[in-house]
């Protein structure tokens, strides 16, 4: 198991100069990978969150949000090892064609250090600016990634579906590893974790509360192996909605807190079989770039 970071692309203190500068020091101590994500826009009226929430106003901070696949293209040319990650986009809001061309072309460039996070989307907004229905997501969503395993598969390339069709077709960069990079599913709703586990993904789960996690894996790799997939081979990627801080708290949600309290929630986590435990902390840069480098010198290897 290793780490990860979201970077700042996103908020008023984003700039190129400060992801490249995060991008460079998290290489450098040893964080497995860095993490960007995708907003396509920042309604100002209060939005649903999927309907797990009351409605509200999304945070001041998604009004700029670089695009995650042209900010990874740009770190890929001043890195060289560390793993790029999506965590996460809305498949559905683009093209197959489009979204696995693009993906395929970051992963060859980077060298095949690309790990694809993937979601059904949840904003109405979005579908709307996207001109995408909202309807039958996950339907839309299961199709999308077979039309996209089709792109980077053999060609020629062909696709008939109810939601998407290709006319037989060369197609390509191909990405570097056969079949396409890693792909994690961003999923909180059990149909949802169920529906990723049959198709032979992985799963992104944000960790709010340690019996959410466990019932959350749990139901994933049941599904996995009901459908006649190897659990060990799809990789599980825990999401931090929080931060690591310098004092420990008394109050604190699972892999928040001091260094120490992070540490004595790992062996959970990693019992668990996460292959990657990635923060989207609140904290400025160079703090959270700190406190991971403690977190790394300490963890076990």
């Amino acid at each position: 198991m290793d780490f990860g970071l979201n970077l700042p692309s996103y908020g008023s203190g984003a700039s190129p100069e400060t992801v490249v500068r995060v991008a460079e020091q998290a290489e450098r101590i040893g964080l497995g990978a860095i993490w960007t994500f995708e907003r396509l826009l920042r309604p100002m009226e209060p939005v649903s969150y999927g309907g797990f929430a009351p409605l509200a106003p999304l945070p001041e901070a998604y009004a700029t949000v670089y695009d995650p696949l042209e900010t990874l293209s740009f770190l890929a040319a001043r890195t060289s090892r560390i793993r790029l990650g999506t965590s996460v986009m809305a498949a559905p809001l683009h093209p197959p064609v489009v979204l696995a061309r693009r993906l395929a072309t970051l992963d060859v460039l980077s060298g095949g250090r690309l790990v694809v996070g993937l979601g059904q989307g949840w904003m109405a907004q979005e579908f709307a600016v996207a001109g995408v229905p909202r309807e039958r997501r996950g339907e839309r969503f299961a199709e999308h990634i077979a039309a996209m395993r089709a792109v980077w598969g053999p060609d020629p390339v062909r696709f008939d579906g109810d939601f998407y069709a290709i006319p037989e077709s060369q197609i390509g960069p191909k990405p570097v590893r056969p079949g396409g990079p890693p792909l994690v599913v961003g999923a909180v709703a059990p149909v949802a974790v169920e529906r990723a586990a049959r198709l032979g993904l992985g799963l992104n789960p944000v960790v709010m509360a340690w019996k959410q996690l466990d019932d959350t894996v749990s139901t994933f790799w049941r599904a996995a192996e009901e459908a006649g997939h190897d659990p060990a081979s799809l990789p599980l990627v825990v999401r931090v909605n929080g931060s690591i801080t310098v004092k420990p708290r008394e109050e604190r949600t699972p892999l928040t807190g001091s260094v120490d309290q992070v540490l004595e929630d790992l062996d959970r986590v990693r019992a668990l079989g996460a292959a990657h435990v990635l923060w989207a902390m609140r904290t400025h840069p160079d703090e959270q770039l700190a406190v991971m480098e403690d977190l790394l010198a300490r963890a076990p290897s």
